[in-house]
């Protein structure tokens, strides 16, 4: 085990990789910027061609600036599942909150085509939003009654997984009997998109974004304690049930508004956690949550880097990057370690 002072390095890596990621990822796409170009455009500087400076601050930068939220945001997500579950494979979605704003779309767009249209011609990109947001609440509110009364975590668990399955099975019904446009914008979609938030969107992701942070942060007391078990935390003072409802706002919060905005995004929360771990194998959540948060970030402009196909005209689906490169790293973690750290 490291004692905290050697944690001071892993923090200044995983704050220099994320810099480095953050600035490659600005680079890179169907035209190549020069670093200096980049430097120059975000400090107000001039540069050689004005074509760069509308393609860093009206598309790159929002974009990275949204992966940036998004990789913290799963990644934290994923650590407060895994911590209240006790659980290694348990992730931000699974509580159902992705299926319940993929109903939220799938209702949206294929619910019927006079509603869809009309809805879609008074409402622009922010309908998908609002409807993603809408099906994510509902079934918060579903969780949050459920969690209220329940006090078996595990039944919490199946609750949520089979909500998740109940919400799958009626977006199944609704694709069938959509039209094949219809269906192909709600795949565009569920592809998930790092790329279409306006900087008004962007406020609004970091505003619900630093909400969840700081309600997971005055529940650290309580992460820590849960690793022990109910019995161990109620010891402790802590309000087990209070305590679980905070935890799963805060789930609610980040999954949930990152979902919205970027679509469903997998394997980011369930990666990072174990990745850390590796860089700091402690259990203790105060140096987890921002070395976490650190991970999440570099990971997420790793894997919009490599979606972006860098010298093409080509940008590949988020979530099918995220689950390439997450799922082996998974498996591996699985292989190299029977029981993973916990």
């Amino acid at each position: 085990m490291k004692t905290s002072p050697s944690y001071t390095r892993s923090f200044i890596l995983l704050s220099v990789g994320l810099i480095i990621c953050f600035f490659i990822n600005l680079s890179l796409g169907s035209v190549s910027i020069p670093l200096g170009e980049i430097v120059q455009s975000l400090i107000g500087g001039e540069i050689s061609k004005p074509s760069w400076e509308f393609i860093i601050l009206e598309y790159r930068l929002p974009k990275a600036i949204t992966a940036i939220i998004a990789g913290s945001g799963l990644a934290v997500s994923g650590l407060l599942m895994q911590t209240l579950f006790r659980n290694p494979l348990a992730g931000p979605f699974v509580l159902g909150i992705s299926s319940g704003a993929s109903l939220g779309v799938a209702l949206f767009i294929l619910g019927g085509t006079a509603i869809s249209i009309s809805t879609t011609l008074a409402l622009g990109h922010w309908g998908l939003v609002i409807a993603s947001s809408v099906g994510s609440f509902l079934v918060l509110l579903i969780v949050l009654g459920v969690a209220s009364r329940v006090r078996d975590t595990m039944a919490l668990l199946i609750i949520g997984l089979m909500v998740g399955s109940l919400t799958g099975a009626i977006v199944s019904v609704l694709s069938y009997f959509s039209k094949a446009e219809e269906l192909q914008q709600f795949i565009f979609w569920s592809f998930g998109s790092l790329g279409d938030i306006s900087w008004q969107g962007i406020r609004i992701l970091v505003f619900c974004f630093f909400t969840g942070i700081l309600i997971t942060i005055v529940s650290l007391k309580a992460l820590n304690a849960l690793l022990l078990g109910d019995a161990y935390a109620k010891s402790l003072g802590i309000r087990h049930i209070r305590s679980r409802l905070f935890i799963i706002i805060a789930t609610s919060l980040l999954a949930g508004s990152i979902t919205a905005f970027a679509g469903p995004i997998a394997f980011i929360g369930l990666a990072v956690p174990h990745l850390v771990r590796q860089i700091l194998p402690t259990a203790n959540h105060r140096f987890l949550l921002p070395a976490v948060m650190l991970g999440g970030a570099i990971l997420m402009l790793i894997c919009d880097s490599i979606a972006q196909v860098p010298y093409s005209d080509y940008t590949l689906p988020i979530n099918a990057i995220t689950a390439i490169v997450g799922a082996p790293v998974v498996i591996w973690l699985l292989i190299r370690k029977k029981k993973l750290l916990f």
